[in-house]
């Protein structure tokens, strides 16, 4: 029943997240055995067929692996749109290493001035990266983005154009915002799309397991981070 109602309130979440979080309610049970009830009970998430894809050549300049928190920055926009049918934009920002969600700005149309911004306020609250991975919009080749970059010591990472797998660690974190969040939720105004979101990010931090970091939390894998560096 138990697993019955947490697939409910997380219809995206596959057996293996629903398996980590019934650890962290005190239930002593199987990956296994979690799959065969999750079957029984039909739970499964419909999920599109991956296309096969050929590697031709390497990159030519790897992109940057953090070794430490706050080193490396992925940035990223993504587009929805309000009941009504007015369009949004959301500007998704993660720490590459912890995966943490760092901010979600949202509006109408978000531009340059937008970024510096946020960028701005982050530096004020968290501090600034070394360097920040984006793709080649207008918004991140703008002269502002340049000029902060310069003033503030950061360097811009930028993916060759149609390799957006070259900053594959925002890219996942854009399907899970939409799949988890944007295609779930109907938004009635600007306010709603802004309360939902910003409840699904500290939800994506503070609860949500992630599998490339150990079924830990971005938050709990960053306070841990944090102490072992503290401790070198």
């Amino acid at each position: 029943m138990r697993l019955k109602e947490l697939a409910q309130d997380r219809p995206r979440y596959g057996y293996r997240r629903l398996h980590v979080l019934l650890l962290r309610e005190g239930f002593k049970l199987g990956k296994d055995r979690v799959h065969r009830i999750y079957r029984e009970e039909n739970l499964y998430v419909r999920t599109q067929p991956k296309r096969r894809r050929r590697v031709i050549t390497q990159l030519r300049v790897p992109p940057p692996t953090p070794t430490k928190l706050n080193e490396v920055w992925s940035m990223d926009f993504m587009h929805d749109q309000l009941v009504c049918g007015k369009k949004i934009r959301t500007l998704n920002l993660i720490d590459k290493l912890s995966r943490e969600c760092l901010w979600i700005e949202l509006d109408y149309g978000l531009r340059s001035n937008n970024v510096v911004d946020v960028l701005e306020y982050l530096r004020t609250t968290r501090g600034i990266p070394e360097t920040i991975c984006v793709d080649n919009g207008s918004e991140f080749t703008s002269r502002q983005l340049d000029q902060w970059a310069y003033i503030n010591g950061v360097r811009l990472f930028f993916i060759r154009p149609g390799k957006p797998t070259e900053n594959g660690h925002i890219e996942a974190f854009n399907r899970r915002l939409r799949d988890e969040c944007l295609n779930v939720h109907l938004f009635q105004n600007l306010k709603h799309a802004k309360q939902e979101v910003e409840k699904w990010r500290i939800e994506y931090n503070e609860w949500r397991p992630h599998s490339s970091i150990g079924n830990l939390t971005p938050r709990e894998f960053a306070r841990r981070k944090t102490q072992s560096q503290i401790a070198c």
